[in-house]
């Protein structure tokens, strides 16, 4: 299956339900994945940098390659909920996007 969402459709998409969920998926659940305060970071920067760039396309190479590494390209643990499982589902979309 593909994915035909340009970046801008994917956070137009995604941004205001991972506004929500990030936040809350840290508090829960970062005690047990301390990993998931870097992704709230790089989604903070990723949400940032994007704002900032206005109608061009943002740089967030960086900032996906991090997510990929610290979420083993989007691997959702085993004990978690299904807020923490749509959070990287919607981030691996977003990074799909910018790289298309």
């Amino acid at each position: 299956m593909t994915n035909d969402l340009t970046f801008d459709e994917a956070m137009k998409k995604h941004l205001q339900t991972l506004k929500q969920y990030v936040p809350i998926v840290a508090r829960v659940h970062g005690g047990n994945h301390p990993e998931f305060h870097e992704v709230r970071k790089l989604f903070d920067t990723i949400v940032k940098k994007t704002k900032d760039a206005g109608s061009d396309k943002p740089e967030l190479n960086e900032e996906f390659a991090k997510l990929r590494e610290i979420t083993d390209t989007y691997t959702v643990p085993g004990d978690v909920c299904e807020s923490y499982e749509a959070v990287y589902s919607m981030l691996a979309e977003l990074d799909r996007a910018y790289r298309a």
